[in-house]
């Protein structure tokens, strides 16, 4: 038995001493790429400053700057050398910074290596470069669009189109005519009635979201840089889709602009519970099932003061509800983007937002920017896409529209 016990004891002991040599080589790791940073920055505004006082290096500029390349060209060999005898002794594992996560793809590390300035000429291949920087591989691009969708809630119910170019889409629009049946008698001609079907035409127009992240943060071993990225990326970008969603810019996406049902406010600076109720039954029953109300905050506010004829809230607190509140029913959803109320303005939306058609181009283009923001101690993250939004289904969606001053 104590021959066993002892087996266990050297088993933890060298588990113990395994894990703190894995620890003290991370750490040295994480060292030698802060130097190797720092020394980036360094050779950076030695550039930076000879290109803006419009001259050649000085002599000691020179020397200093041939030096610093010397240093990062032996930092890379050691940080290799590192990474190598890692994977040697987790064979199958995968390198591990502090803060990152443990299954980050080849090119997702090469990415990660690229932002904070420690990519070596064997993952250089990996990444894509434009003229400006590295291109943000296409499967943190779909991570980032995911994430627009999961914070974006007017995107995430819209009827969504990911590809390039101009589509047509068609619909059948019964608000005209439609579809009738009625009793007949033999040998008498049947007189027919029909829907028509209309469509709209998504176009493209292109574009960008910029985004600078702190050098200082980057390099700092602890800072998620992948995730982080995504976050700020989808958090730049989604504010600009549902902007368009509902408000559109002139002569670019309409978004909720031609939305022609729903009713005008008695006053331009309150709403009253009938008309609510008004805006809720400009649409059909059939479409009720998935209706939501999107207003702002200080809309909202105003509502939550009504109360119905017995005296009862007509907007609530509902812990079940997706954004917290329910009025009248339906769940409400509060955007900055929204109007408050005043003279003529668009208050309140209500219905099943897949009857807004919003195309966003499949191909998006990011990229990071490492060089053009030195001089600013950061790193610029650009997404472009192309975009276009409108309304694809009328019945669908009503409004609430605030009466003239």
């Amino acid at each position: 038995m104590k021959s066993h016990r002892g087996r266990i004891t050297n088993k933890k002991a060298f588990r113990v001493a395994a894990r703190r040599y894995l620890q003290v080589r991370a750490e040295e790791l994480k060292n030698l790429e802060e130097k190797r940073a720092a020394l980036v920055e360094e050779m950076e505004g030695i550039l930076n400053k000879a290109q803006e006082e419009e001259r050649a290096f000085e002599e000691s500029e020179q020397a200093r700057f041939d030096e610093i390349e010397k240093e990062i060209n032996a930092i890379d060999k050691t940080i290799e050398a590192k990474e190598r005898a890692r994977n040697l002794g987790n064979p199958g594992g995968k390198k591990k910074e502090d803060g990152e996560n443990d299954d980050l793809t080849v090119e997702e590390r090469a990415f990660v290596d690229y932002v904070r300035g420690t990519l070596t000429n064997e993952r250089a291949v990996n990444l894509t470069y434009a003229d400006n920087g590295a291109v943000i591989p296409s499967s943190i691009v779909n991570k980032i669009i995911e994430k627009v969708v999961e914070i974006c809630p007017i995107y995430s119910m819209a009827d969504r189109y990911n590809i390039g170019g101009t589509i047509n889409i068609p619909y059948y629009d019964e608000e005209t005519s439609s579809i009738k049946m009625a009793y007949a008698d033999e040998f008498t001609e049947l007189t027919s009635t029909s829907g028509t079907f209309k469509s709209i035409s998504l176009g493209g127009f292109l574009a960008g979201a910029l985004t600078l992240i702190s050098k200082k943060l980057i390099n700092n071993s602890n800072f998620d840089v992948l995730n982080k990225i995504i976050q700020y990326m989808a958090k730049a970008i989604s504010v600009f889709i549902e902007h368009e969603c509902l408000i559109g810019t002139t002569g670019k996406a309409e978004g909720l602009t031609k939305v022609t049902r729903g009713i005008t406010a008695a006053a331009a600076d309150k709403v009253k519970a009938d008309e609510l109720i008004d805006v809720q039954e400009s649409i059909p029953d059939t479409y009720q099932s998935g209706a939501v109300w999107i207003m702002n905050k200080a809309t909202r506010t105003a509502i939550r003061k009504l109360k119905d004829s017995d005296g009862n809230y007509l907007l609530n607190r509902d812990v079940s509800a997706r954004w917290g509140y329910t009025l009248l029913g339906k769940d409400v959803y509060c955007s900055d983007a929204m109007p408050k109320m005043a003279a003529k303005a668009t208050a309140v939306y209500y219905g099943d937002f897949s009857g807004l058609a919003v195309k966003v181009a499949e191909d998006a283009n990011i990229e990071v920017l490492r060089e053009k923001y030195a001089t600013q101690h950061a790193v610029g993250v650009v997404a472009w896409m192309e975009i276009d939004t409108k309304v694809e289904d009328s019945q669908k969606i009503a409004k609430l529209t605030m009466a003239s001053a």
